[in-house]
């Protein structure tokens, strides 16, 4: 792997995290800051931190209710009911969703946990940083997939000016790119990637975390997440799914201008493998 990407490379594995994903940890960390006597919570999610919460309720004894797309991933929508998770269906635009969790608020008391624009979801997602950095203090960027913000901005806070961060998005749901590069926040594109945990559009606290860090945002095609995705399958012998390969993707065709070691985190590994012949 060293000599594809031209300069040494660490992975932390976060397909390998509770839930298959980073999302556990922010999920756990803002239902333990919420206050003792709160009950039921509630998101809107694609899959990830969706599970993350249904998990994290379970632990503490709560119910999550989980404002989901129908066109979500069978196996992601399996994984919040199997986590203890109830899903409340809803249509494949952020706007659908939002306009679902406004319903169920409206009867319902549950308290709402945003999937990542909030300060204890990013402080959360920002400890995958503060292990990695422990392990290997000496990597000179951190690669990161962005959907809405709270990994990267996390991976920001975290790193403290330690190591440059870089962010990646698929060409189909380009909205962070084109909202750091606009210096204002873009709605999502349509929900068109396979990369389907990056189709959220920027959070507010995301944008200017990321805004204010100067956080580049490089472009990656379907077919180079495709390849990226079973690049990592066939090499590192773990299972990713494709959002986690878009910033295997992106560093893959970085121009290399210095030789220093670089990280990159993979997101997630929730996906099932067609094994059709």
């Amino acid at each position: 792997m060293d000599a594809l990407f031209g300069r040494k490379v660490f992975f932390k594995c976060e397909n390998f995290q509770k839930v298959g994903a980073f999302k556990a940890r922010g999920a756990l960390n803002a239902l333990l800051n919420l206050p003792a006597n709160s009950g039921d919570v509630v998101t809107h999610s694609s899959g990830n931190h969706g599970a993350a919460l249904a998990w994290a309720a379970r632990k503490l004894g709560k119910t999550a209710y989980v404002i989901c797309p129908t066109n979500a991933s069978r196996f992601k929508r399996d994984a919040i009911e199997r986590y203890g998770g109830t899903i409340v269906d809803c249509g494949p635009a952020i706007p659908q969703r939002e306009t679902a969790l406004q319903s169920f608020l409206q009867e319902s008391d549950a308290t709402f946990v945003p999937p990542y624009d909030h300060v204890d979801i990013i402080a959360g997602q920002g400890t995958a940083t503060l292990e990695l950095l422990e392990e290997v203090p000496n990597v000179t960027e951190i690669w990161v997939p962005i959907g809405g913000g709270g990994l990267a901005s996390g991976t920001v806070v975290a790193a403290n000016g330690r190591c440059a961060v870089v962010g990646s998005e698929p060409e189909l749901a380009r909205d962070a790119h084109d909202s750091l590069g606009s210096g204002r926040r873009l709605p999502a594109l349509p929900p068109e990637s396979i990369a389907d945990g990056l189709l959220s559009s920027l959070g507010l606290l995301n944008f200017e975390i990321l805004h204010r860090a100067h956080v580049p945002v490089r472009l990656v095609s379907e077919d180079e997440i495709r390849a990226a995705t079973v690049l990592i399958w066939q090499t590192l012998k773990v299972v990713i799914e494709p959002s986690s390969a878009v910033p295997v993707a992106a560093a893959l065709k970085d121009d290399v201008s210095s030789k220093e070691a670089i990280a990159i985190i993979l997101s997630g590994g929730n996906v099932v493998p067609n094994l059709s012949v």
